[in-house]
């Protein structure tokens, strides 16, 4: 890995397209502007690749905790020119998906590209065009196109609730081992995959573990009859073309079969179907909250020093709360009035890409979908180098405008109202959109 400071990425000079951000977004990125012979560089905050997906990675974004492993199996959680070896398990750790980053990165050359121990402090528009960027070194530069690629998982969110709570306090970016948590009496707030996970990893370690759920989650389990649940989504609209809402009720059916009723368990089933929402993923829930491992509890009222009120009445004592309350998106190097992600509201991004009012400035992989980011983040990367090159065109203002409205629209009418689903994108749906673009030379609606 180069290990070259910022002042000496900046003596290069010859890079006019900048890349922040070394994870699985910025790497495909990097890869695909090389392979069309586009002039670039990559700054990366930290001494190595990888983002999220190392552990403890020194550039403070990583929510990577030890026992992580991926919620999407082997097959589909791959770059389309690079498969995992078959020989790995299903659902690889965050040391396996690291090494299979870190070959990708070698496979491909992106590696001399990236320019470690180099933070980007500002992004600012240049006078005559392009984009000024500013590094921590003091260091500036001036590029005709920046592409933000450094995640939106790192910036936690906290949760609001009136008093105050005596014990330990941690965000569930913070936690990394069970080990601080021996014998105490543990709260965890959430029941997304991270929240469900960190609860399972405490449990034979804590004194007892309780999981507080605002509205309740679907659970879905990560095998159904013995093969990993997203191959059965991928076989249902992939192969026979379901639509997705389709595909998600049959697994709702399927999941069913195979755990029973959820409620049965304690877990509530949020009010509107599965297919309005992501589901939570986990093989060891249901059966850890049946043994006793793990208790159920509502929304948070109240905390009140070693003890914490809850929405139906009871109080309970507590020695730690861990918050898997979800993320912010923020872009510290950014102005806001040029570009921020407002909870609820349409994101100004066409094709989930393009900052329609500020021409040059792109986002990697700031999508949510249901499944993997990777093999979506591999698609837009091949976009952004199509567009870069001049093999595609945008549309006008106005139909960049048109297009983000309808895809807001479409949020809106099929997932819930939450914070959550804001960068919401349907895997299918997007993908074809992106490769129609390709094929065409010309984006649209």
């Amino acid at each position: 890995m180069s290990s070259q400071t910022g002042d000496q990425a900046m003596d290069q000079g010859s890079a006019d397209i900048c890349i922040i951000g070394a994870g699985s977004s910025g790497i495909a990125a990097a890869k695909a502007l090389k392979q069309a012979g586009l002039s670039f560089e990559v700054f990366e905050k930290g001494s190595d690749i990888g983002g999220n997906w190392r552990y403890n990675n020194d550039n403070g974004m990583s929510s990577a905790y030890r026992s992580l492993h991926i919620d999407t199996s082997r097959r589909n959680l791959q770059y389309s020119d690079f498969p995992i070896p078959e020989t790995w398990p299903d659902f690889c750790s965050h040391w396996q998906v690291m090494e299979y980053l870190d070959a990708y990165a070698t496979r491909f050359g992106v590696k001399p590209y990236v320019r470690c121990r180099t933070e980007v402090k500002s992004v600012t528009p240049a006078e005559g065009g392009g984009w000024t960027v500013t590094l921590d070194s003091g260091a500036a530069k001036t590029y005709r196109a920046v592409l933000v690629a450094n995640g939106h998982l790192w910036d936690a969110r906290w949760p609001d609730f009136p008093g105050q709570f005596d014990g330990i306090a941690i965000h569930s970016h913070d936690y990394k081992t069970a080990d601080p948590f021996d014998d105490k009496r543990v709260l965890v707030v959430g029941i997304g995959n991270s929240a469900v996970d960190i609860a399972v990893d405490l449990c034979r370690r804590a004194k007892s573990v309780h999981l507080s759920t605002r509205r309740g989650a679907w659970i879905m389990p990560k095998y159904i009859l013995g093969i990993p649940t997203d191959r059965w989504s991928a076989f249902l609209s992939r192969k026979l073309r379901l639509p997705t809402v389709v595909t998600r009720m049959i697994i709702n059916k399927l999941m069913y079969l195979t755990v029973g009723d959820q409620e049965r368990y304690g877990v509530p089933k949020p009010p509107h179907p599965m297919w309005r929402e992501h589901a939570t993923i986990s093989q060891e829930l249901l059966p850890y909250i049946g043994h006793g491992w793990i208790k159920v509890k509502p929304n948070v009222k109240e905390l009140q020093g070693n003890r914490i009120a809850f929405v139906d009445g009871s109080t309970e004592p507590y020695d730690a709360v861990i918050y898997a309350t979800g993320y912010r998106t923020t872009f510290p190097f950014l102005d806001r009035s040029i570009f921020s992600v407002e909870d609820r509201q349409p994101v100004q991004l066409y094709r989930r890409m393009v900052v329609p009012h500020h021409p040059g400035l792109f986002f990697v992989g700031l999508v949510q979908p249901i499944g993997a980011t990777i093999p979506l983040v591999e698609i837009q990367s091949r976009w952004l180098a199509a567009l870069l090159s001049g093999r595609l065109t945008l549309p006008d203002l106005a139909t960049m405008k048109q297009e983000i409205a309808a895809h807001w629209r479409h949020v809106q009418s099929r997932y819930v109202d939450s914070a959550r689903y804001t960068l919401e994108v349907d895997f299918r749906d997007y993908a074809a959109q992106m490769r129609r673009d390709m094929e065409s030379g010309r984006a649209g609606l």
